[in-house]
């Protein structure tokens, strides 16, 4: 546990003055970012101003909008009202966007739950799902949860319209058709209880050896990291989850991060015991080249998801139900802090993280071309770095053997 003076010396000028994305970025991640809750942005002044600051969270993700039953809740009927919320509020902000999710056991609308499928038909209705979703954001998410949840606790394959009609092949299906609809966007899959590295972990390794050798592209993983308090793996132990992972070829982020207390209220002790634990997510993610952020799941206890879907347990983010910072927020400033020490301060204005500030287009621009790794002289970019785009003024060059590669117009990094 961390005692109070430890806490005070990470704290130091940098926490104090600098919010948690910020420090993020100082610390060498892309983000810190928060799902957005569609119901609460509009209702709540103080909700909205809070998670509108791109110096607190520089990504947004959409809690529900983007889900099968939001967007095409009729076989061919497509609607974006919802997923369009985090959209707008991330492009008036200038903040980036992770979004959530593709093809998912779960929120299916029942024609997609309760239909008699072959292999032809329902992939049609895969690749045409996916091309409508992502084309209609495309341009405007930097990662997709493309599969969510494919795998049951024990390690099992989970059973759902997908894997009963084409066992592990809809991975394949799912990600090509991800890829041919926004190439730009880096596609993952997504799922909870991999932290621990039991069964579970196993087999999503598995999985991303399953979709490279069907040659179908995905770029990484994420870790929902839906924990509880006392119960968090250490920092180490988690590195060395992420590192599984990473050896792979993929990077790896934190997705959708809480800390819930198992019984309520919480005491003074739990309240520290839940900061420690928050410092290890986030820490580990640091202690990792390729852990590229961390993303909240909701930032205020007022709106989590937790009490209803584990009744008893919550109180599980970095803000209470009044906006209040707990010791878990203090806990995190403090590990990026500590991280970001001797970084140049940044401003809610620059990030290496690409944010939406227009309209997605059709038409393609292009960017110079960084200099190539065989160029003599100046400073070199370190693995998952970013080394170009369209504003960059940092190092063009990256270290032996990688290469600077282009993702979009704003953003070319180091692979």
């Amino acid at each position: 546990m961390y005692s109070t003076a430890f806490l005070a010396a990470l704290l130091a000028p940098a926490a104090v003055n600098a919010q948690l994305n910020d420090l993020a970025v100082r610390a060498g991640l892309k983000y810190f970012g928060t799902a957005l809750g569609e119901g609460s942005i509009n209702s709540d002044s103080q909700y909205a101003a809070i998670l509108s600051d791109k110096s607190m969270f520089g990504q947004l993700v959409p809690e529900n909008g983007q889900k099968w039953d939001a967007t095409e809740p009729s076989r061919g009927q497509f609607t974006y009202t919802q997923g369009d919320i985090t959209a707008n509020t991330a492009r008036r902000n200038g903040q980036g966007m992770r979004c959530h999710t593709l093809v998912w056991y779960s929120q299916l609308p029942n024609w997609v739950n309760s239909g008699s499928w072959t292999r032809q038909t329902l992939q049609s209705v895969i690749e045409t799902h996916i091309s409508n979703v992502m084309g209609h954001y495309k341009g405007q998410c930097y990662a997709w949860d493309v599969v969510n949840e494919a795998i049951n606790d024990d390690g099992t394959w989970r059973p759902s319209p997908f894997y009963n009609t084409f066992q592990t092949d809809y991975f394949a299906i799912a990600f090509n058709a991800a890829k041919r609809a926004d190439p730009a966007a880096k596609l993952y899959y997504n799922d909870y209880n991999l932290e621990y590295n039991q069964a579970k972990t196993d087999r999503a390794v598995e999985l991303v050896k399953i979709v490279q050798a069907a040659g179908a592209p995905i770029d990484g993983v994420g870790l929902q990291a839906h924990l509880i308090v006392g119960s968090t793996p250490s920092r180490s132990n988690l590195a060395t989850v992420l590192r599984r992972f990473t050896a792979l070829g993929v990077e790896v982020a934190y997705t959708e991060l809480d800390i819930r207390h198992s019984s309520l209220p919480a005491s003074s002790s739990a309240l520290a015991t839940q900061g420690n634990d928050y410092a290890n997510v986030v820490g580990s993610c640091l202690d990792v080249a390729g852990c590229v952020g961390v993303t909240v799941w909701g930032f205020t206890d007022k709106y989590s998801w937790i009490p209803q879907t584990f009744p008893g347990t919550g109180a599980a983010l970095i803000y209470d139900s009044n906006f209040n910072k707990k010791p878990a927020w203090t806990s995190v400033s403090s590990v990026l802090a500590a991280k970001a020490t001797g970084n140049p301060p940044v401003s809610s204005s620059t990030s290496t993280f690409t944010t939406i500030t227009t309209p997605p287009v059709t038409t393609t621009t292009t960017s110079a071309r960084p200099t190539s790794t065989s160029s003599a002289g100046g400073p070199e970019q370190t693995r998952w770095g970013q080394c170009g785009g369209n504003g960059w003024t940092g190092p063009t060059r990256c270290q032996s053997p990688w290469t600077c590669q282009k993702l979009n117009d704003w953003y070319w990094q180091c692979l």
